[in-house]
């Protein structure tokens, strides 16, 4: 049987992509704050409703500089439950991070937990908008305001997102972007950062780009993180798909919830009240003892019957090496957070599924 990937790239009209190649070859300008740049930063920040954007050539590079940018130092308090790169990007920075538990009806980092983690060397907070939910963005600014803590925001998974008709990339100090291939919204590689002044907006330019504010002068201790023209023209091309491809995952998300709601042993998001959600992953947990077989029992039954689902997010960061010995690492300290990673799937979920896939995915469930 065909195979049904759990993702799948958005790809723009390559007949169009290809115009627009053979117009950066005419302009022989491919890098450096071109015109296809400078173009996609103002169309993403009309799109997602934000004043600044500034584009990177990856998702990681967002996150090493916003903690740069903002000179965070000491501890950051973080989720166990994410994608690496978030506490790496702390890691690079020589940042301690210090994990807390999660939000068992969001994945989200656990508002309730994180004062209790707080001690004099903390100087951020670096929650993650886990597949898109957004966080509980009032209380974690509360906690903040009162400790006097900075706030950055992963939300590579929030392409998009808004609650009450505002863009949840508007909350806290800086929120980061991805724009993987795997995510509702590509560049191929790419991501971005959102701020909201000119002056931030600068110095993040200044610090992705070797630190140059002129010919000769360097103002900061920068790096090369820029996206590239063709990457720019590519992303322009997105965008204006993207809407198109949510609501083809939104239908999707819609299919499995019906045919799933009542099944044993398996439990799913839905969705949260006044939010636009962008359906970037669908993400079902199993009780084993309900449902007659362990979440890795069913995976690789998917995987046999040729369905790529993926174990999203498994194990936990604080597992790996580098951070396993960290004393907020603790199995003890993160209950909810191993619950979930011990029981969940994402199950395929992307704009070109057909009502085949789904039904086929379905069906190896139930």
């Amino acid at each position: 049987m065909e195979q049904i990937t759990v993702t799948s790239p958005l790809l723009p009209d390559l007949g169009e992509f290809t115009d627009m190649l053979k117009d950066i070859w005419a302009k022989k300008w491919i890098t450096n704050n071109g015109e296809y740049h400078r173009r996609l930063e103002g169309a993403l920040a009309e799109y997602l409703k934000v004043p600044y954007v500034s584009l990177f050539t990856n998702g990681t590079l967002p996150l090493i500089t916003a903690l740069q940018a903002l000179r965070i130092t000491g501890e950051v308090i973080t989720s166990p439950y994410s994608f690496v790169a978030t506490t790496h990007s702390l890691w690079w920075n020589g940042i301690k991070p210090v994990f807390v538990d999660i939000d068992p009806a969001t994945g989200n980092i656990d508002p309730d937990k994180i004062e209790a983690a707080i001690t004099p060397k903390t100087t951020a907070i670096m929650p993650v908008h886990v597949y898109g939910k957004p966080c509980d963005t009032e209380r974690i600014q509360a906690i903040a305001d009162k400790y006097g803590l900075k706030v950055i925001y992963d939300a590579a998974h929030a392409f998009g997102v808004e609650v009450n008709g505002q863009s949840i990339l508007r909350a806290g100090d800086m929120s980061t972007l991805s724009f993987h291939a795997t995510k509702v919204y590509n560049t191929i590689e790419g991501g971005a950062l959102v701020m909201h002044d000119a002056k931030t907006k600068q110095r993040i330019d200044y610090l992705k780009n070797f630190g140059f504010a002129g010919e000769t002068e360097v103002v900061a201790p920068g790096i090369n993180s820029k996206m590239d023209e063709v990457r720019s023209a590519y992303g322009l091309l997105a965008l204006r798909q993207v809407d198109e491809a949510i609501e083809a995952r939104h239908q999707a998300a819609i299919r499995y919830r019906e045919a799933l709601r009542g099944v044993d042993g398996v439990t799913f998001f839905d969705d949260m009240p006044g939010v636009r959600h962008n359906y970037s992953y669908f993400p079902i947990f199993i009780d084993a003892d309900k449902f007659g077989m362990t979440r890795d029992e069913l995976y690789f039954k998917m995987r046999e019957a040729n369905v790529l689902g993926r174990r999203y997010f498994y194990p936990l960061i604080s597992e790996f090496t580098t951070y396993r010995g960290l004393p907020s690492a603790a199995k003890e300290n993160l209950p909810v957070a191993h619950r979930m990673a011990d029981t969940v799937i994402c199950l395929p979920m992307h704009h070109a599924l057909t009502n085949e896939d789904i039904e086929r995915v379905i069906n190896l469930i139930k």
